[in-house]
């Protein structure tokens, strides 16, 4: 069979800002460039070795209607929420939890000192999944399968199946793929990619060329930018001479509207609302019994 290679279509960097009582962070999705990649509402890169940038962490606050994804690189982070639900995420750890009708939780920092490191991925829910029950994911670093490939190319598959190997996250609507890649300088890897998904790299270190096909090279990606991927089923993934790590991330779009506030995301306003006045009359996440 013949292979339908992804170009990128396009290259975004994400912009500074702030979120929580004040963690600093690149928004690379979610921002005027790259508003949304359809299940993807956003995509935060943090890191920093300053106290001073992730020490206020993020106090309680609720969500509605979305999955957020927290996956660290380096440092502990302790989340808590209103369902009694507590645990601590460290390097290498993850966390997927579907918020559903609505949780109210808090991450924060469990360290006074040292680096930070990681993402956090919101992945929108379909209008029959938004009001399910709230759920967590929690994987240890331990539980993530990494295959070495014999280029030298390292694979931590976090969500969907690589190379025979199955990521531990289960039973998400939007059957992604989730991976973090190490490669060798100038070392080429290829992914299958499922063709009616939607898809994107990260490269988080180094340099790597994305998107090459049978007939053209592909685009030179480097640290802190976002490659969107264009449509096909597989794509090719070459490091540069300083060797490359990123993320490849995919999921299946679900073409319907998608109306936001803050935390809350929802198909119409009206459910925006509803979501305001459960939280405001504290109804949100523990409605009232029929």
């Amino acid at each position: 069979m013949t292979t339908n290679w992804r170009t990128v279509k396009g290259v975004t960097w994400g912009r500074e800002t702030s979120d929580g009582a004040g963690v600093r962070l690149k928004r690379v999705i979610g921002q005027p460039e790259l508003d949304f990649l359809d299940p993807f509402l956003m995509l935060d890169a943090f890191g920093s070795d300053e106290a001073d940038d992730y020490i206020a962490g993020f106090p309680p606050h609720p969500h509605r209607g979305i999955e957020t994804v927290t996956y660290m690189l380096a440092g502990r982070m302790r989340h808590e929420d209103d369902a009694g639900h507590a645990g601590t995420l460290g390097p290498g750890g993850v966390q997927w939890m579907t918020a559903g009708r609505g949780i109210i939780h808090s991450e924060m920092p469990e360290q006074e000192e040292g680096e930070m490191r990681g993402f956090q991925l919101w992945v929108n829910l379909p209008a029959k999944d938004k009001m399910c029950t709230p759920r967590y994911q929690n994987i240890e670093p331990g539980e993530i399968p990494e295959v070495t490939r014999d280029s030298g190319a390292t694979v931590r598959i976090i969500a969907g199946t690589v190379y025979g190997v199955e990521g531990p996250v289960r039973g998400i609507a939007a059957a992604p793929l989730y991976i973090d890649e190490t490669l060798p300088a100038d070392t080429v890897s290829d992914h299958p990619v499922a063709p009616d998904h939607n898809a994107f790299s990260y490269v988080f270190a180094g340099t790597a060329e994305i998107g090459a096909t049978e007939a053209a090279p592909g685009k030179l990606v480097r640290s802190g930018e976002l490659a969107v991927l264009g449509q096909g089923d597989a794509v090719r993934i070459r490091a540069g001479q300083d060797g490359a790590r990123l993320i490849l991330v995919a999921g299946q779009p679900l073409g319907e509207p998608i109306v936001k506030y803050g935390p809350f995301v929802m198909n119409s306003k009206d459910e925006i609302l509803q979501a305001i006045n459960d939280y405001q009359n504290g109804t949100f996440s523990n409605p009232p019994a029929e």
